[in-house]
């Protein structure tokens, strides 16, 4: 089985998961009155400038301010020749190939901008203060969801993807997608965009371009020159802030953006579903439209292809190789750390090549998950330590294929002689781990709770306290029944000593309803 695409339409979400094989490689999630913005183009008002951090607030008509980055906005909307523009693997918006190439740029070249603004950009932008005021009406592209605390990130900077064509208005530039590989056909495609009549802009080919007639190409262009032109045009009329563009929803995307040929199969499971899926392909992609196929069996589709189970291992945190190792994977604050283990897999003879076979193996499941559950921002993998130079390169070289596959801009640091490999990896939207779970209200998300012997102590030193105080001739604990337990049996020494110290009777009751770390005391 090669490549296919699982929709799965239920009552409040639509899930779309992508395999190789049996294997899940991606997957998406749309919830009903809660679709992505990325992509969504809006009229804002500026409600704060803030020259310290070369920044500016907007207000988007969303719940809170976005945020506008000096290096995202040109003043004019139009092409500014001070400005910088932004790199060709940031224009595809959502679930687009994201890969891309400028004219004069080098061929393979992946060099990416982390989530903080390099230095060198700093420095070429307009200070935000001379460009933008308080009140000022903008047009703003949504780049990246809002996470956690933080607002949405937008640019002035629009791109808007078509089927074959990626269309960026305030730029002049034609590039190709550096997934095309073959030379003459990269000309060809440069060739046939460069040939058209002018609308004003710039360019990027898509890889699903690849082979296809200058009609296609010309019918995309079009389409997305409309498109931006009735942009502007609700611009000039439509108050502040309000949404003048927003992307499609996840089938639409689905179909427009991950439908290539090297896709086997698309299984969608609802008939109303099937029919939209299939109704985007015949219009996008008619030649592939067969493939859409109606999941009609009684088992759930995510069920019996597998998905359901690789969902549920995407959401621990420690992951099991095929020989026996592990992966662990931690999130922090300001990166996260993946860990390779040797766990049960002790080789046959030589240890450094027990270590090597564990090293390439969790090479390709790191980055599997990496994409799997969406983590962005600074990502280190600490590999079990190599002594030889070579075996560090076989596992950089391996990691560095199961890259090629992945959507997302990458930078990767060579290994070094630690086994340590540093990386970024640009996040649009919600990591999965962020968006199918929330924290422990018990742990409040730290993984730990107290341990028995330690609720016991501090539950006998607030009744010490409290006894000072209190009234009554009797104390009431009440807690988790597994911790009332454990005072009345195991800590029955502690309890006697506590009640000769209190001068009182202390029982206690345990409460179904209470969390493991609950209690209270009661004086009666």
């Amino acid at each position: 089985m090669g490549k296919r695409i699982v929709v799965n339409a239920g009552v409040t979400e639509t899930r779309l998961a992508v395999q190789d094989g049996t294997q899940l490689v991606e997957l998406y999630v749309e919830r009903a009155g809660r679709r992505s913005i990325v992509g969504n183009i809006y009229k804002g008002v500026v409600t704060n400038v803030l020259p310290g951090m070369q920044a500016a607030f907007v207000d988007i008509g969303l719940q809170k301010d976005a945020f506008l980055y000096a290096g995202d906005y040109t003043p004019d909307r139009g092409e500014d020749p001070g400005a910088t523009v932004p790199d060709a693997d940031e224009v595809a918006a959502d679930l687009d190939d994201g890969e891309g190439e400028r004219e004069g740029e080098r061929e393979g070249e992946t060099e990416v901008e982390p989530e903080v603004e390099p230095e060198h950009r700093r420095d070429a932008v307009v200070p935000i203060e001379e460009v933008l005021r308080k009140g000022q009406e903008v047009l703003v592209q949504v780049s990246k969801e809002s996470l956690g605390t933080k607002g949405a990130r937008i640019t002035s900077f629009v791109s808007i993807p078509g089927r074959y064509i990626v269309y960026m208005p305030q730029s002049s530039h034609v590039g190709v997608s550096r997934r095309i590989r073959d030379d003459a056909e990269r000309d060809r495609l440069r060739g046939i965009v460069k040939g058209l009549p002018p609308p004003p802009g710039g360019f990027i080919v898509r890889t699903v371009a690849e082979g296809k007639p200058a009609e296609e190409l010309t019918a995309d262009i079009q389409l997305l020159t409309r498109l931006w032109g009735q942009v502007q045009s609700r611009f000039e009329s439509a108050p502040a802030p309000s949404l003048l563009h927003a992307e499609m929803d996840l089938t639409f995307r689905v179909v427009r953006d991950l439908f290539s040929p090297d896709i086997e199969e698309f299984l969608v499971d609802t008939p109303a579903a099937y029919e939209k899926c299939l109704h985007f392909a015949e219009s996008l992609v008619p030649q592939l439209a067969s493939r859409v196929k109606l999941y009609e069996a009684p088992q759930p589709v995510f069920e019996s292809t597998g998905i359901e189970k690789e969902i549920d291992k995407a959401l621990r945190r420690r992951v099991w190789l095929k020989s026996g190792g592990y992966i662990v994977i931690d999130h922090t604050e300001a990166l996260v750390a993946i860990d390779v283990n040797s766990g049960k897999y002790v080789g046959k003879r030589d240890f450094e090549e027990t270590v090597l076979k564990i090293n390439l193996e969790a090479a390709t499941e790191v980055i599997r998950q990496i994409r799997l559950r969406d983590l962005g921002g600074i990502i280190i993998i600490d590999f079990i330590d190599m002594e030889r130079a070579e075996h560090r390169d076989q596992v950089f070289k391996a990691l560095m294929k199961a890259l090629a596959d992945d959507k997302a801009r990458t930078n990767v640091l060579e290994i070094s002689e630690l086994g340590v490999v540093e990386m970024t990896r640009k996040r649009v939207r919600q990591g999965l781990l962020s968006l199918l779970t929330s924290a422990c209200p018990t742990c409040k998300g730290a993984g730990t709770v107290k341990s028995d012997l330690t609720l016991t102590a501090e539950i006998f030193r607030k009744v010490q306290a409290g006894a000072r105080e209190g009234g009554g001739s009797e104390v009431v604990i009440r807690a988790h029944p597994e911790i009332a337990h454990k005072i009345e049996a195991e800590e029955r020494y502690g309890l006697e000593r506590l009640q000769e110290m209190v001068g009182r009777k202390v029982v206690a009751q345990g409460m179904p309803s209470y969390h493991r770390e609950q209690y209270d005391r009661l004086f009666r």
